[in-house]
């Protein structure tokens, strides 16, 4: 199969089976069979199998095809992206470490209003994959690769939008509020005037680790994709698992709270 081709296909597999199972047609019918945490382990186990499929796909192809862009030729243009790159490790990181007090933690926290790094964007994880991605749409010495990094991108962006609908439509104004506080977009909230920068606030820690994390990538870039691309699918599918794990602890530690003070 042309590589451009496969993975193009096999991103649409994995957006499908995301939107396809997330729609109420289908998931309620396989709720009410298996059960909510049924249903999640179903949806999780397929998303994980997609994945994995394209990630092996492009890890055996990424040096084949037509050229990309390669702008990292450009020495004053590679700086401009590299530093969107380090900027988007810095908050995906981030947005793992602070994940479970997010509004839309998968175990659901209260909402209230924007703190740290949320003041940048309420959707760090999305909007710092989203930047890895597009600046590694223009980085690409292959099309193959532009692909691979547009359709993260993409996936990123329509994450970060379906969330936002879905808990719009469960949580109602408390939401609606905290959407016209913040922005996805990183900084827009506060460039207009919406939001602002709170230093004390920010998980240094979170984001030090995020930027050590980003020049050792650079370090090792090369073999990111080696060995069948192990490395990403380890990497990704860990920390959803750390994320989903520390979401249910701080949810079980806060109802606990609940029940002794009740």
């Amino acid at each position: 199969m042309e590589p451009v081709l496969g993975v193009a296909l096999l991103w649409l597999l994995f957006g499908g089976t995301h939107i396809g199972l997330a729609a109420g047609r289908i998931r309620g019918p396989l709720v009410a069979r298996l059960g909510e945490g049924g249903f999640k382990a179903l949806f999780s186990f397929v998303a994980a199998a997609s994945f994995v499929v394209l990630v092996r796909f492009y890890a055996a192809h990424r040096t084949a095809g037509i050229a990309g862009l390669a702008v990292g030729d450009v020495a004053v243009v590679r700086g401009v992206v590299m530093s969107v790159v380090v900027t988007g490790v810095a908050l995906l990181t981030t947005g793992l470490a602070v994940y479970p007090r997010l509004p839309m933690a998968l175990f659901g926290p209260s909402i209230r209003g924007p703190r740290g790094v949320e003041r940048i964007t309420r959707h760090p994880f999305f909007a710092g994959t989203a930047l890895v991605a597009l600046a590694h749409v223009l980085l690409a010495t292959r099309l193959v690769g532009a692909v691979f990094a547009g359709g993260l991108a993409l996936i990123a962006t329509a994450g970060a939008r379906r969330q936002d609908a879905k808990l719009l439509r469960v949580r109602g104004r408390p939401y609606a509020e905290y959407l016209s506080a913040t922005s996805a977009v990183p900084f827009a909230a506060i460039l207009s005037g919406r939001q602002r920068l709170v230093w004390r606030e920010l998980p240094l820690g979170a984001l030090a680790a995020g930027l050590a994390l980003a020049f050792t990538l650079r370090a090792v870039h090369g073999a990111i994709f080696a060995q069948h691309g192990t490395w990403i699918i380890a990497a990704v599918l860990g920390g959803a698992a750390i994320a989903t794990l520390q979401s249910w602890r701080r949810a079980r530690r806060l109802g606990a709270a609940v029940a002794v003070h009740s």
